[in-house]
């Protein structure tokens, strides 16, 4: 019996930045393409093959669309670009995930369920770890999400690190476009804080997290010294923000 039709959409789309994402990167994208249409990939300067192997797939495979970054910019950098791409065409959401498989890919259709019955929420994974899971990036997340929760006045992020994400286009944009910050791993944690403090509603999903050897063809380009000063450097930031946004947000969260 053939496969089912992967759903199409005018309005959303899957959008995967990648990054030297070995072996699993044209998994992930086959993934991807099997449970929605249509998925678009930007590769961020990739050095590694994967922007050509990309291609020749979507010669044959019309649900995808690859667009190359010719620098390496970050995550959220390769985010923006494909995000005003799909808003030009006429898109208004995205499911962000990410290339190196960690992320479920049969969990595309209920998170996009959930995003056109309330299209002005952002739809929100949270994941559930098995015992691949280093302890160390454990810890990490809980401080992230004890920070998340007291600059949003505990709205209800859950995990505010996991990429797997459903964002209305148009107030991501317009947010990022006002800021140089958010455009490498500190996009995740960022986008959600900022969009709560526009007003948009959270909705968390559960959704499995597997994390892949080396071994196993796992790729992570997180460095822990690096990217660790960027997170907090952007919650000090963040925390700023929040004691400005005070006010509003007290009435917001207590008063309306």
């Amino acid at each position: 019996m053939a496969a089912a039709p992967a759903p199409h959409s005018s309005t959303h789309l899957v959008l995967i930045p990648s990054y030297n994402p070995g072996s699993r990167g044209l998994e992930t994208v086959r993934a991807a393409c099997a449970h929605w249409d249509p998925v678009w990939v930007v590769v961020d300067g990739s050095t590694d093959g994967s922007a050509e192997a990309l291609e020749v797939l979507a010669r044959t495979e019309p649900r995808l669309r690859v667009l190359v970054r010719s620098r390496n910019g970050g995550k959220g950098a390769a985010l923006l670009d494909g995000m005003r791409a799909a808003q030009r065409a006429g898109f208004t959401h995205v499911l962000a995930m990410d290339a190196d498989g960690q992320h479920p890919a049969e969990c595309i259709e209920p998170f996009m369920a959930a995003s056109a019955a309330a299209p002005h929420a952002m739809i929100l994974g949270a994941p559930s770890f098995d015992a691949s899971a280093p302890r160390i990036r454990l810890r990490g997340r809980r401080i992230a999400n004890w920070w998340t929760h007291v600059v949003t006045l505990g709205v209800g992020v859950r995990d505010t690190l996991f990429g797997f994400r459903v964002y209305p286009i148009g107030p991501l944009v317009e947010i990022m476009l006002r800021t140089r910050w958010m455009r490498r791993f500190d996009f995740d944690a960022e986008a959600a804080v900022r969009l709560s403090w526009r007003g948009i509603a959270v909705i968390n999903l559960p959704a499995p997290c597997r994390y892949f050897s080396t071994a196993e063809g796992g790729v992570s380009h997180f460095n822990y010294w690096r990217d660790n000063v960027l997170l907090t450097s952007m919650y000090a930031r963040l925390f700023l923000g929040f004691v400005a946004r005070l006010p509003l947000l007290i009435a917001r969260r207590y008063l309306v």
